[in-house]
């Protein structure tokens, strides 16, 4: 059981991490990539080191997680921000009907 919850909670490590080496230079269509090698290694070296293949498939589990969740956040995100500038036009009253 506590392999399992590391294992989750290394997933915001790893989207750190992706973060992190993006704002070091890394290109945004690499980020999937790396985000999968980083949780392909920890799954292996960390989570399971006795098993290749558990330690693999969790370990992908791992970084497709993190890219999913880089990519939901970003979604959400770009929504909340579109939604607050409609919101904001709204508001503000049409001139034409004013004049």
């Amino acid at each position: 059981m506590s392999q399992q919850i590391f294992g989750v909670a290394l997933v915001p490590l790893i989207v750190g991490l992706v973060e992190l080496t993006k704002l070091w230079g890394l290109s945004s269509k690499w980020a999937a990539v790396l985000s999968v090698a980083l949780g392909w290694g920890a799954g292996i070296f960390l989570v399971s080191p006795g098993d290749w293949v558990q330690g693999t498939v969790i370990g992908l589990a791992m970084g497709l997680s993190a890219a999913g969740l880089y990519s939901g956040s970003k979604s959400v995100l770009k929504g909340v921000t579109e939604r607050r500038r409609r919101k904001g036009r709204r508001d503000k009253p049409d001139r034409k009907l004013g004049a």
